[in-house]
């Protein structure tokens, strides 16, 4: 019976100052709705991230021989294409294997003569590094077997040398090699010229190497491992298999992009804290109003309190009835926020691209409950301590 009583006290005294106890509440609700926007916004931001990293292929483990200036290297240390057939036949957790060249060649277009990497690959680039064909297609296997003098242009490249004309099917002449052009690709996330493809490059099948260049030997070697966690593994493998084929002096520089998806997710991770931390802190402004208006509450209300001390009331009721508007002002507040939060995400989604999503943790609504309930009983406990101390005799007299 007492704790119904405290609790009809409680919602009385909220009810007579709704004004007074909703602007209270405004900075729980903004409060408890950044932490789960932040953290709503922390997730696609690392989704993102991590999608555009992996974009660039997946579970890629990549070789080439580094030249420092220091040690010479002799054609024992290229890596060939032997190398990468031992890659996928004695490494048991490669899937798929490819190998580049690239030369830097000229192009005659509109009667100015262009620079253009030529970059010779071998069956399995396509999958591994997860280039799209935008028109035409990409090389068969009679293509790679016959080294056929076809080609396929970068997007930028083809509206370079064919500004109003398709593309496919035409013939593009490279230094003194002519080519059929039978594609046109880009890649699925843009490297910005990091690999070895640039904003005007054409691809090759990897035979016509060796007649132009009079050389087979491979640049870049990618090897994909069956999952992410193999990706370790193989990177160790793959360097110790060529280690023991060429010269024990020989340096290659074997990596995944497991570092970078590691980086990425500690950034975000670090950004998500941060933003909490913002979060947190308006939601300790708003327990500070909370505790301000509280004590205003406590002053106006001392001739009531000391009246119910005088009938019988005991500290303890007064002390639970006082945290309890705080916890109510505090909890409905949390409430409203997330809903208003989680209503975001919903609401914006019809504008999103086909395929986006924005994902709500529902760790992070437990979350901002969770805190800002604690803020509120953290700062409506002075409040509340004080009016259960007061005095009946006092507080009577209390004008």
């Amino acid at each position: 019976m007492m704790n119904s009583q405290v609790w009809k006290d409680a919602l009385d005294a909220l009810r007579a100052n709704k004004v007074r106890a909703f602007l209270t509440m405004l900075g729980v609700v903004i409060g408890s709705g950044c932490i789960v926007l932040v953290v709503t916004v922390a997730l696609v931001g690392r989704s993102y991230i991590i999608a555009q990293i992996e974009g660039v292929g997946s579970n890629i483990v990549y070789a080439e021989l580094i030249r420092t200036g220091i040690q010479s290297t002799t054609l024992g240390d290229e890596i060939t294409l032997s190398d990468m057939e031992a890659v996928r036949d004695d490494i048991p957790n490669v899937t798929k294997v490819a190998a580049t060249h690239d030369v830097q060649m000229t192009i005659v277009a509109g009667g100015v003569e262009r620079p253009v990497t030529l970059v010779a690959v071998t069956e399995g680039f396509q999958a591994i590094r997860n280039l799209l064909v935008v028109r035409g297609r990409y090389f068969d296997s009679d293509d790679m077997a016959s080294a056929s003098k076809v080609c396929l242009l970068t997007e930028q490249l083809a509206r370079t040398v064919f500004p109003r004309a398709d593309p496919v099917g035409q013939d593009i002449r490279v230094g003194e090699l002519r080519f059929t052009v039978i594609g046109v690709f880009r890649e699925r996330v843009a490297t910005f010229g990091q690999s070895e493809i640039a904003s005007e490059s054409m691809l090759v099948p990897f035979g016509l190497l060796k007649g132009y260049a009079g050389t087979d030997r491979v640049k870049v070697l990618y090897a994909q491992a069956v999952n992410p966690d193999a990706v370790p593994r193989v990177t160790r493998e793959v360097r110790q298999l060529l280690l023991g084929r060429h010269r024990a002096t020989a340096v290659y520089n074997v990596q995944n992009l497991t570092a970078i998806l590691e980086v990425a997710r500690n950034i975000s991770l670090a950004l998500t804290a941060i933003l909490l931390g913002v979060g947190s802190v308006t939601l300790l402004v708003s327990g500070v109003g909370i505790m301000n208006i509280m004590l205003v509450t406590v002053t106006q209300r001392t001739r009531e309190i000391g009246l119910r001390k005088a009938i019988g009331a005991r500290n303890r009721e007064i002390l639970f009835q006082f945290l309890l508007e705080a916890l109510i002002i505090s909890g409905t507040g949390a409430i409203l926020g997330i809903l208003i939060a989680a209503s975001i995400p919903i609401l914006v989604r019809p504008l999103l691209p086909p395929g986006v999503t924005i994902p709500i943790s529902g760790l992070s609504m437990v979350f901002a409950f969770g805190v800002s309930c604690l803020t509120g009983f953290i700062f409506g406990y002075l409040p509340a301590n004080r009016a259960a101390k007061l005095q009946p005799t006092e507080a009577l007299r209390y004008e």
